[in-house]
């Protein structure tokens, strides 16, 4: 580990991280915001459609699971696939980095793969690739360097870690904040691929801060020792981490939930918002991809208060626990689903206004940072040493799934009302708060004897 310290007490390497992932989400969110309107408005349709290699068969093995799919149907399975696929292959990229190439090379192999799988989106024949690429590099990108920032403090410094969560998400959702309004922008002012050849540079600026800090980072976490020693026995796992990484899949499998509830937004979202929801404010038409934005910039406005507020209630002895934040960020999902459909309701088959796409982004800004820098905090302190890495990938396993079943929801969308819809979204963000409170006691008994 790195002493080297830089602004409030956290080690200089934070900062690096940080802002790498915020090049790394500039792009990913950038794209992401453009993908399934791309799909939708043009990619998909006849005249191009034709054009993209390898979706003719995948197309046809889909439809023997679901039957014929629209436009629609087909690029929100498309995309829960890959965003699903995304979050799945970083337990795979832990696993490599943790046995045999390291945290540090194998982010920045995974930075050049998402490199190139941006500048394939911006030509339609590669568009399969350019996902390809992309699920390739995440997988070797994202638990390896969550990984990295858990490892820069030492073991019984949770506190601190938490904050140092908070900063890295932050860092995430500053890039996710701009991504959609300059890809956006570049989308619709000049044409879908260069907004995604804009990502690409992007991915790349990431990459080269993450080399500037090359020399602050842990090369691996918390192995060092052993895998200098490869031809001698390792210690198997004690009962007690046996218990510690039960207990951390029980909150993985939990944290679905509100994921569910969460990521709907980019998936079917911006279909919604074209077709119901009144853009044009005088002269001025909003962009949809611009919704994108808020969320992050909610989750960047809240943070300093949060931490603010978390810390006046350590001091007073009545802090929220990791699990118990889990549990506040899916009621506050399920409380911005609910309000979307209510105001769908309201306004009775009219148009909607602008003002409550706005507010549910908002409050999904609040959920993501109840939730999920809660989550891989408590991973990444709980988890034990050996397989600190493998278990980060894991909490983007919970992401995988949440997105393979968005996409799956996301294809019965044509077929539901939108109240419908956004209500049945609420509801799975309730059970999520249930379920926290049906089990944080027994969990936190467990995993607070690390």
């Amino acid at each position: 580990m790195n002493s080297a310290r830089g602004l409030s007490g956290h080690p200089r390497g934070l900062y690096y991280l940080a802002f790498t992932e915020a090049w790394e989400r500039f792009s990913y969110y950038g794209m992401t915001a453009l993908v399934v309107l791309y799909m939708v408005n043009q990619l998909l349709l006849p005249g191009h459609v034709e054009h993209i290699v390898g979706l003719v068969r995948l197309r046809a093995a889909m439809e023997t699971l679901s039957g014929p799919l629209s436009p629609q149907a087909l690029a929100s399975q498309l995309f829960g696939l890959y965003a699903g696929f995304v979050y799945f292959t970083p337990l795979l990229g832990g696993l490599l980095a943790d046995r045999w190439i390291g945290q540090r090379n194998a982010v920045v192999i995974g930075a050049l793969s998402m490199s190139a799988g941006h500048l394939a989106m911006a030509f339609d024949q590669s568009f399969l690739l350019a996902l390809l690429l992309l699920v390739l590099g995440s997988g070797l990108l994202k638990g390896n360097i969550s990984a990295q920032v858990g490892a820069l403090y030492p073991p019984e410094d949770a506190a601190q870690r938490t904050r140092g969560f908070v900063i890295f998400s932050t860092g995430i959702n500053i890039g996710a904040m701009l991504g959609p309004l300059l890809c956006g922008f570049l989308a619709l002012a000049f044409g879908w691929h260069y907004g995604f050849a804009a990502a690409a540079m992007f991915m790349l600026a990431g990459l080269a801060t993450y080399l500037t800090g090359y020399r602050y980072l842990p090369a691996r976490v918390a192995r060092t020792a052993q895998l200098q020693r490869p031809l001698e026995p390792q210690r198997p796992l004690t009962a007690g981490e046996w218990r510690v990484i039960a207990a951390l899949l029980a909150v993985i499998v939990i944290a679905v939930l509100p994921s569910i509830s969460y990521t709907q937004h980019f998936n079917v979202m911006p279909v919604w918002i074209q077709a119901h929801v009144t853009l044009a404010i005088g002269t001025w038409h909003i962009p949809v991809p611009w919704f994108q934005s808020i969320d992050s910039l909610t989750s960047i406005l809240s943070a300093a208060p949060l931490l603010w507020l978390w810390r006046r209630q350590s001091e007073r002895g009545a802090g929220l626990g990791d699990i118990t934040k889990i549990g506040m960020g899916s009621w506050i999902a399920a409380g911005s689903n609910l309000m979307l459909a209510g105001a769908i309701y309201f306004a009775g088959g009219r148009l909607v206004h602008p003002i409550w796409p706005f507010l549910y982004c908002v409050g999904l800004g609040l959920a993501f940072m109840h939730y999920w820098p809660a989550l891989l905090a408590l991973v990444s302190r709980a988890a034990p040493a050996r397989v600190n890495s493998t278990m980060m990938g894991l909490v983007f396993v919970n992401l995988f799934v949440a997105n393979i079943v968005v996409g799956w929801i996301g294809g019965h969308y044509e077929r539901m009302s939108p109240m419908s819809f956004w209500t049945l979204h609420a509801v799975i963000g309730v059970a999520g708060a249930l379920l926290v409170m049906i089990f944080a006691r027994s969990l936190e008994r467990v995993l607070h004897q690390t």
